[in-house]
């Protein structure tokens, strides 16, 4: 074997080591890898920037940065709400169809990270039982269709960059709809395995909030637990204020009614998870001031404001800011927020107009803390914008009428045109080391096609090959894609198996199709490591979960899911 193709293999088997056992970023193990390609020789410059500007990753890219849009809507988060009730039966289908349903067309971690909060906060079922098949229905549902998981997309960019035409939109539907609901069965006939934990409690400071229930409120003539108020995540209804009486504590069958006060306690950042809601009003937004940038201050010791009210002080008024939450440290506070008498100390977040900072007056009261950036609520057409964009956008693609990244980069502009999203936003959400996993994968599986490590593999091969039958082969390159996406990202896993399979459909001469079905189903796979995927690690990290239960949990539905895609791969291709 020349010299070339032993140092590809040599950086090859170190970049899988350093995958399975070592704890550095696999952005950073990729880096490593594509910068001893180009020392060594083994890869050109240009080639690494064809990858970086690959049509697969770029639609990738896109498809990521309008998920963050597309989670600004209220959209997922009422359908968090509603997913938990007092059955276990009925929660879990719910969650299971919506999650399944949503992944298939929205990024699928983007998904989990919305659900999240919902499931793990709610008090009818332990979130131990859901948390879990919460992940395994988001990696099922992104196995339905092209856009569901980024896996999908890459394995499309391979075929692309072979002379392939790449995937249909509904070529994955067939087998990911027929294996996803299978072991969607499978996975609620096996709830009785999963453990009775608690969620791993989230670090914030509580701030008392108020919200005023409007005459068009969606929630009048329901009850807390009708509206799933008691699923909020880290936000808590403790208390009501009906015509100036509080009511406390908030029993699951209290009705809401026209003018109550709602007082919230909980973690600020997820105020947009009150905002949502119709016909709900925030104390400070009622004032018009309530903002992307909120100022956190305490109230000094000798602020004159002192044992008043906001109301006795005219607070908007004599500070052109409104407050949005209190926390007092040490004691716990209650009724209306506009009576509530001002303490020395207490922890004031606010949102400010533009006279605030140049008032002469905010020192003698306040100490500055710092600045929260919260998540802006959209106004109901950037809402409905949003939605029906992404869906046209998918539709266009489905039907072959505009490609999936020409659609995305158009939709993606309308977007920052439209301000429900902005190009600091586009900053902040790109997937920086994602990018750099799939380049530098994209360059080591190039320089094992180049080198001629692939020809060299197959050729030692080939005479075990000619008489195999391509059913057995395609089991075998599913296999080693399952067991090398448990170690390693799935994303890796999908660029690192395409070279071998490719290279054992040219020498057995068949068809590419469902090799590279079973290579894209079987790097999404990870049903059975906490750490192969990023959905199961989110539900790792919100749950004091054992590596044992996804052990127990996804050997039978890796081993269902397996056999239907395998056996209807075999069905339809051979």
């Amino acid at each position: 074997m020349p010299s070339d193709q032993l140092l590809v293999i040599a950086i090859f088997l170190v970049t899988i080591a350093s995958l399975i056992f070592t704890n550095a970023r696999p952005s950073g193990i990729f880096a490593g890898c594509t910068l001893a390609l180009i020392l060594f020789k083994q890869i050109s410059f240009d080639k690494v920037l064809d990858n970086a500007t690959n049509t697969g990753l770029i639609t990738l890219v896109l498809l990521l940065i309008v998920s963050h849009s597309i989670d600004k809507t209220a959209f997922i988060k009422r359908l968090g709400r509603a997913i938990v009730s007092k059955s276990y039966k009925r929660s879990f289908t719910k969650m299971f169809a919506v999650t399944f349903g949503s992944s298939a067309l929205l990024n699928n971690t983007a998904v989990v990270a919305s659900l999240l909060g919902p499931i793990k906060q709610n008090t009818m079922h332990a979130p131990s039982k859901l948390l879990i098949p919460l992940s395994y229905a988001a990696i099922l549902g992104g196995t339905v269709t092209l856009v569901g998981t980024s896996t999908n997309l890459i394995v499309d960019s391979f075929l692309r960059d072979h002379g392939h035409p790449g995937f249909a939109f509904f070529d994955f539907t067939l087998f990911g709809l027929s294996a996803g609901l299978m072991c969607g069965l499978l996975l609620f006939l096996m709830t009785p395995l999963l453990p009775e934990v608690k969620a791993a409690s989230a670090q914030f400071n509580s701030y008392l909030l108020e919200a005023d229930v409007a005459a068009n409120s969606e929630l009048i003539g329901k009850s807390v637990e009708q509206n799933h108020l008691r699923n909020l995540p880290e936000l808590f209804l403790i208390e009501v204020v009906r015509r100036n009486r509080v009511i406390s504590p908030v029993s699951p069958d209290f009705v809401i009614q026209e003018n109550d006060k709602l007082i919230f306690t909980g973690n600020v950042q997820k105020l947009e998870n009150i905002e949502h809601i119709k016909g709900l009003t925030m104390f400070a937004e009622a004032d018009g001031l309530l903002s992307e940038n909120l100022t956190e201050v305490i109230i000094s010791n000798r602020a004159p404001i002192i044992n008043k009210t906001l109301k006795q002080v005219g607070f908007r008024a004599l500070f052109d800011a409104a407050v949005v939450a209190i926390r007092r440290d040490g004691e716990s506070i209650s009724g209306k927020m506009g009576e509530l008498k001002l303490q020395a100390g207490d922890f004031l977040l606010l949102a400010t107009g533009n006279d605030f900072h140049r008032r002469d007056n905010i020192s003698k009261n306040f100490f500055m803390v710092s600045e929260q950036k919260m998540p802006r609520k959209l106004l109901p057409w950037q809402e409905y914008f949003t939605l029906a964009g992404f869906v046209g956008t998918i539709a266009l693609a489905a039907l072959s009428i505009v490609p999936l990244a020409i659609g995305l980069l158009f939709f993606a502009a309308a977007l920052v045109l439209a301000k429900v999203s902005s190009m600091s936003d586009i900053k902040r959400n790109l997937p920086l080391n994602l990018i750099i996993v799939i380049v530098g994968a994209l360059s080591l599986a190039t320089s094992l096609e180049t080198s001629g490590v692939i020809n060299t593999i197959t050729g030692y091969t080939g005479p075990v090959l000619e008489n195999m039958a391509p059913i057995y082969a395609l089991i075998c390159i599913y296999v080693m894609t399952v067991l090398l996406t448990e170690f390693v990202t799935n994303n890796a896993a999908a660029a690192l198996m395409f070279p071998f399979a490719y290279g054992l459909v040219v020498s057995m001469n068949l068809p590419i199709m469902p090799f590279a079905l079973a290579v894209a189903f079987a790097a999404s796979a990870s049903f059975i490591s906490p750490y192969g995927y990023q959905t199961n690690l989110l539900v790792f990290s919100a749950s004091e979960y054992k590596f044992t239960d996804f052990v127990k949990m996804g050997i039978p539905v890796s081993i269902l899911y397996g056999s239907v895609v395998l056996t209807l791969l075999n069905f339809v291709y051979f």
